[in-house]
């Protein structure tokens, strides 16, 4: 293997620094191999979730891959950070629950509000005003936001699963006597042990081990819980009508509906990307480089413009993902990775019979441990902070029991500009937080008259 300049792996080499930032292509490799199994599970995760607003999860799988390939390539080529990028597991679930399910507005006009959302990321991150947006929002409401997803997320994991089914009193635990539910646990303490383990693909081998385990145990009604695919390898068919899937006159139709969760969209994709690529950039000891940050425009516009494609090729809003760390302690260091995961799922495609196979048992250890990853940031919420833990404890509370997401951000929200009137903290009453809170009012009185009408 050359370095010299001479031959594909000499010009590799040059484009992506690889020599540079002290790498190797085999590391490179390695570092996207890495990556691709500790995120391969939202080739699974993802169309589940998405079929719950209707979706077909045949085309959610095409969808999605292909979301997932474009996002960690644009990541590789333009900014060339050992990022990858496919479906937010945050925003998927409002997408399908909050906007489809519980506020009824149809999946085009979502798509719409997805593809908005990334315009104003790309839009903002050709200025300056990123760091003060991210100076500018409250922390307490930020870690409200992660953890009240976190609970959503792990409740549809506990439904799904049959781990929670509707009682008398609300929810009750599923029966110890139902063979699925008994897998469920087992699948969620194997998934456990390889979190605890840093297996890089634990997440995946659970859902594989319940998948095949699935073949084997049976419900009470005598079905077994994974029905066998008719084909292993089939060629992908990529679902057309998915392309360009926007409404924009429902989008102006629903306007003030839809406006908060189009912001949700748009600063949920920016704040996850902003922690998500400074925690990789920093564990991967990229910094500077020829004098300018690693961590600078080019990598804001590369997620932004990701979520738009996104939304073009049929799916929720792509960001960069956390497990993108894994692969910078195995040593990636270059955009070689991004490039690496996304042949890899573009490989993966021919797999999707056995995806579209896989049962809900096997996915719901999955959201719940996601779930309670995000809960967990409960910890990091600032004591000196005007919210503390209160916005937080309050967004969680309201989002588990009325299942309400929208609706336990504007408490959250208005909670905390209320704390800080009280406590005199007049230097957090930021524009940001004014605003927000003048389109959460506006959001909640247009709710509460439609749900005052039906």
């Amino acid at each position: 293997m050359t370095h010299d300049g001479a031959g594909a792996t000499g010009w590799i080499d040059r484009f992506f620094h690889v020599t540079r930032r002290g790498s190797t292509l085999s590391r490179e490799l390695i570092a996207g191999l890495t990556t691709f199994g500790a995120m391969a599970y939202i080739m699974i995760v993802n169309p589940a979730i998405l079929a719950l607003a209707g979706l077909d999860r045949h085309d959610m799988i095409m969808t999605t891959i292909a979301a997932s390939v474009v996002g960690s390539l644009l990541m590789a080529l333009l900014a060339n950070l050992p990022i990858a990028l496919a479906p937010a597991m945050s925003s998927n679930l409002i997408f399908a629950q909050v906007v489809v399910v519980q506020m009824g507005i149809a999946p085009p006009v979502a798509f719409t509000m997805v593809f908005i959302g990334g315009l104003a990321f790309v839009a903002l991150s050709l200025t300056q005003w990123r760091q003060k947006i991210v100076m500018g929002f409250p922390v307490s409401v930020r870690t409200g936001i992660h953890c009240a997803i976190g609970a959503f997320i792990a409740h549809i994991g506990m439904v799904s699963g049959g781990l929670a089914v509707k009682g008398a009193e609300g929810f009750a635990f599923g029966s110890l006597r139902d063979p699925a539910v008994l897998l469920a646990i087992g699948g969620l303490f194997l998934a456990g042990a390889l979190r605890m383990l840093r297996v890089p693909a634990g997440m995946l081998l659970s859902i594989v081990a319940v998948t095949l385990a699935g073949c084997f145990v049976h419900h009470p009604d005598g079905h077994p819980v994974t029905s066998r695919p008719s084909a292993w390898l089939e060629w992908p068919h990529y679902p057309v009508h998915m392309l360009f899937p926007f409404d924009f006159h429902g989008f102006v139709t629903h306007f003030g509906l839809v406006l908060p969760v189009t912001l949700y969209f748009f600063l949920g994709d920016f704040f996850d990307a902003t922690g998500t690529m400074m925690a990789v950039t920093r564990k991967a000891g990229l910094s500077v480089e020829d004098g300018q940050p690693m961590l600078g425009r080019a990598a804001f516009v590369a997620d932004g413009t990701a979520s738009v494609m996104g939304s073009i090729l049929g799916t929720s809003t792509v960001s960069a993902y956390l497990e993108s760390l894994v692969g910078a302690e195995a040593g990636g260091r270059t955009g070689l990775v991004g490039v690496t995961v996304a042949a890899l799922f573009a490989l993966s495609s021919v797999l999707w019979p056995v995806i579209t196979a896989v049962p809900a048992v096997a996915t719901a250890p999955v959201l719940i441990l996601v779930g309670l990853g995000m809960l967990s940031d409960m910890g990091r919420a600032e004591q000196d902070d005007a919210g503390g833990v209160l916005v937080p404890l309050l967004m969680v509370l309201v989002t588990v029991m009325t299942g309400n997401f929208m609706v336990s951000l504007a408490l959250g929200l208005l909670l905390y500009t209320v704390l800080a009137v009280v406590g005199r903290r007049w230097r957090e009453m930021t524009p940001v937080l004014l605003l927000l809170d003048g389109v959460f009012i506006f959001y909640l009185v247009l709710a509460s008259g439609i749900g005052g009408g039906t």
